[in-house]
């Protein structure tokens, strides 16, 4: 399988509107109601909000492509752009979506991986997520790449307030 990584710029807008759309509706569409799912893909991922995303200068996004087709993204945040104050020794993964069709063939831990490398190499000591108590596939994954949950945290899906758990890897 031909594996590639490539950063997302604003040139890229579109591509990662249709991929975040895509991939969060493939996801969460099952359990949640049609109404709360495209009041949050409206604000989560219209074209201004992504634009301010991407301009940000302690965000990062990167597509993975599989044979030059766009399988799925990543953004992580370090210092004010972290979703949550977690500090400055800590890095987040605010968004890992990889679409259906290319699942479990290795690409998460292959972005998980960049994840570790760029936390590397930005002295990060740690690595935090929030991932929906709900999504059981996400959170066998994270456990199973050494991420701990120690607490959790609220995330809106349209009017309905959800709990994610909140999961850490330390790096040694």
């Amino acid at each position: 399988m031909s594996i590639k990584l490539k950063e997302c710029n604003l040139e890229d807008l579109q591509i990662l509107q249709d991929l975040s759309i895509e991939t969060f509706t493939e996801t969460f569409k099952d359990q949640n109601t049609p109404g709360n799912m495209n009041a949050y893909l409206e604000r989560a991922f219209n074209l201004n909000q992504l634009k301010k995303e991407l301009s940000n200068v302690s965000s990062q996004f990167f597509f993975v492509y599989v044979h030059n087709e766009a399988a799925g993204y990543l953004k992580v945040n370090i210092n004010d752009a972290q979703s949550e104050e977690m500090g400055n020794e800590s890095l987040e993964i605010e968004r890992i979506y990889i679409k259906n069709q290319f699942q479990k063939h290795g690409l998460g831990k292959y972005l998980l991986n960049k994840v570790i490398e760029i936390a590397m190499e930005r002295n990060k000591k740690k690595i935090w997520l929030g991932v929906w108590e709900k999504n059981e596939n996400a959170i066998n994954f994270y456990k199973k790449m050494g991420f701990v949950q120690t607490g959790t945290h609220s995330f809106y899906m349209g009017d309905e307030e959800q709990t994610d758990f909140v999961m850490f890897k330390t790096l040694i």
